[in-house]
């Protein structure tokens, strides 16, 4: 049987009944990698810039002037509203950043007296091991009738 003609334009088709393996399709999407965006964290320094802008905005008395910085400068009444509070508690070092999360429960020198205080009490520990070892093997030495070499005494 003679083989069929081809059709221009088809050369690299399959011939009927052929299949050609076909690749595993791959979703663009799930390769996509947008990269997180990070929080904006403010200085001291930023923060009572903002401050003194807003109450100048709001001195002036022009409407939507305040909305307008609020708009500009990219930040919610609510944060300028903390960012007040926090400079009519604790002054210009009220709003300097802090750790996110709760205040640790001791402080650094407390840490450290605990951290001495568990070391010690390791030691003391092994101490007793090793005086304990030290005495049962003078009463070894005793019931096998051997002599212990005698150490120069210490001062």
């Amino acid at each position: 049987m003679p083989k069929p003609p081809q059709v221009p334009g088809r050369e690299g088709a399959p011939a009927e009944g052929e299949r050609k393996p076909r690749e595993p399709s791959v979703n663009v999407a799930s390769h996509e990698s947008v990269a997180p965006k990070l929080r904006r964290q403010f200085t001291a320094s930023e923060k009572l810039r903002l401050v003194k802008a807003a109450d100048v905005a709001l001195a002036s008395g022009e409407r939507g002037a305040l909305e307008a910085l609020l708009r500009k400068e990219a930040i919610y009444s609510s944060q300028l509203a903390a960012w007040r509070q926090l400079l009519g508690t604790g002054g210009e070092a009220g709003l300097a950043s802090r750790r996110p999360g709760r205040t640790p429960k001791l402080g650094a020198t407390d840490r450290a007296l605990l951290a001495a205080t568990k070391q010690n009490e390791t030691l003391e520990r092994k101490l007793r091991v090793a005086n304990a070892l030290i005495a049962l093997q003078k009463k070894m030495h005793e019931l096998l009738g051997l002599t212990l070499p005698e150490l120069p005494e210490e001062n």
